[in-house]
């Protein structure tokens, strides 16, 4: 087992808590380390697990974990873990797993999942759908699509996502969240294999050649992988499209430093906008 065996890794780092009295990492850490990968995979794969396996209804049980140790892991290891599901059987599925310190295998590991029904824990088909985003995920392809347009065609996505992000999970008041604005915009929502919508933003036209993000939102389970960013891509390039030659956004100050790995710079000083710190940032397009 190799590192170039895997598309998915989740990285962690070891914790004082995790060593015992051998100065290693405790055997049965392990496999916590390997259901936290596994919950990073569902992730990736833009499966929030709740929602999504209530719409795929069932859920997944684990029937055997196996480990290998080849090596130990230390105090502040710096760990990348490997997760692919190589088989899929009528109603199981099996997920390897290795987990890597650099190039050096320390634990190899194999998971087997039983898809069953949660209320009699009695095993059930895998879904088609299902089968087919672990199928397309292991082959390189991607797990979600991209949908563009106008406030008619979208809203019935994009207002659910971002009432769970702003309204409920930021506490903004609804009646910041919703304006007209939403009726002249263009609109970005990423959607998932099973018709999710997982991330949203919009882009308006404050003044000519100028276009302004705004209204990014992102599953708060699936937050940290690339949908934030295909969404800005989506935008930006409907931006470059119409001729605008800057683009500004008012990002909350946690996200800044999202944005300026996609290229935008800060401006000006900190405000708060409905309670929350943001910052202004510009990106040129010309």
């Amino acid at each position: 087992m190799k590192r170039s065996d895997f598309r998915f890794f989740h990285r962690l780092r070891v914790r004082w808590a995790e060593i015992d009295m051998q100065k290693i990492v405790f055997n049965g850490h392990y496999l916590t380390y390997l259901d936290t990968a596994v919950t990073a995979y569902w992730s990736r794969v833009a499966l929030p697990y709740e929602s999504a396996f209530h719409l795929l209804d069932g859920e997944l049980y684990v029937k055997k974990a196996t480990l290998e140790y080849h090596a130990s892991a230390l105090m502040d290891d710096d760990l990348s873990i490997g997760m692919k599901c190589s088989k899929l059987g009528k109603s199981s599925m099996v997920f390897e797993a290795g987990i890597f310190r650099g190039d050096k295998l320390l634990i190899s590991g194999e998971l087997i999942y039983v898809f069953a029904n949660p209320k009699t824990q009695t095993s059930k088909p895998i879904p088609d759908v299902l089968r087919h985003i672990l199928l397309i995920y292991e082959a390189g392809e991607s797990v979600v699509d991209v949908k563009t347009g106008s406030w008619s065609d979208l809203q019935s996505l994009a207002s659910p996502l971002r009432q769970r992000v702003f309204v409920q999970e930021q506490e903004i008041d609804p009646e910041l969240e919703w304006d007209e604005a939403d009726a002249t915009a263009f609109h970005a929502v990423i959607v998932n294999k099973l018709g999710q919508p997982v991330a949203t933003g919009r882009l308006l036209q404050p003044q000519p050649k100028v276009a302004q993000i705004g209204r990014m939102a992102v599953e708060k389970a699936l937050r940290g992988g690339s949908l934030g960013s295909q969404v800005v891509k989506a935008l930006l390039a409907h931006a470059q499209q119409r001729g605008d030659q800057e683009v500004i956004l008012h990002a909350q100050c946690s996200a800044e430093n999202f944005y300026k790995r996609l290229g935008f710079t800060s401006h000006g000083d900190v405000f708060q906008d409905a309670g929350i710190d943001h910052i202004e940032m510009r990106m040129r397009l010309v």
